[in-house]
């Protein structure tokens, strides 16, 4: 069966974590064939130097999205990364351009339908990260542990034919102080993107999902490719989409559940 390719104007990915047993490398790499943008903004954690400085971690499905990556900016894709924490030793070089990919800080990108987008990693906004780099450590430590759990609580569900789900991700919804946390920091960075003089502004670094308006400003948040697999979209016209992206083994589970509804029904 032929793959279908979607033709976007924009597409933004952040945090895949590439070096870590938590990125979902298989998933992402079957999202960028089924997708093609005039520009690609990577939105910072693309590779984890933190967890890399640990422990040396890089199978070939993590080389093979760099290497697809580099492939669409040769067949003249636009590249515009910009760093996050967990990969800042690339801060250094904000405002440089190495082999066709763009380094930046901020970046402010005019969508086809005339709005402004400020675009971050989102770190910044995060007290723990900036200030308390030793709790931001211990931190990062915990939330591995939480998707190593979730590694073997996937496998025990595939045996029983329950579908994917994610422990770590109830985690952060059911913690009262997590999700203050996240309605905190979503608040926090509208208000600074309202500084900027834009329209909306997308960001990453929570992992958590997201596209609504909060007090006029547009809240984007493109999730991660740990947990979510999700990106954020920008088609032609200047439309924008949250996609969550299923890979094709809970397609073919979603599938197989749909068929055996169709049965019972028609039995």
């Amino acid at each position: 069966m032929a793959t279908t390719v979607r033709q976007v104007r924009s597409l933004f990915l952040s945090d895949l974590h590439l070096g870590t047993r938590g990125c979902q490398a298989e998933a992402l790499l079957e999202f960028m064939k089924c997708h093609e943008a005039e520009t690609i903004f990577l939105v910072g954690d693309i590779i984890d130097g933190w967890r890399l400085k640990a422990a040396w971690h890089w199978p070939q499905r993590h080389n093979d999205v760099i290497q697809k990556l580099l492939r669409k900016v040769r067949k003249a894709t636009r590249l515009v990364y910009i760093p996050g924490n967990h990969d800042e030793f690339l801060r250094d070089y904000s405002g440089s351009s190495f082999g066709g990919i763009e380094i930046h800080e901020e970046f402010v990108h005019t969508t086809a339908d005339g709005r402004r987008i400020l675009l971050l990693h989102g770190d910044k906004y995060d007290t723990v990260v900036r200030n308390v780099r030793c709790l931001a450590l211990l931190g990062d430590w915990a939330y591995d542990f939480a998707i190593f759990l979730n590694r073997h609580i996937s496998r025990v569900r595939r045996r029983l034919g329950l579908p994917y789900w994610s422990f770590s991700a109830y985690a952060k919804q059911k913690v009262k102080r997590a999700v203050n946390f996240i309605s905190a920091f979503e608040h926090a960075v509208v208000a600074d993107a309202r500084r900027h003089d834009v329209h909306a502004v997308l960001c990453g670094h929570i992992h958590q999902p997201a596209m609504r308006v909060i007090d006029g400003i547009t809240y984007l948040n493109t999730g991660d490719w740990v947990e979510s697999c999700s990106a954020i979209l920008e088609h032609m016209d200047g439309r924008l989409e949250l996609v969550k992206w299923m890979s094709s083994m809970e397609r073919e589970f979603a599938t197989g559940k749909q068929r055996e509804s169709a049965l019972v029904e028609a039995a």
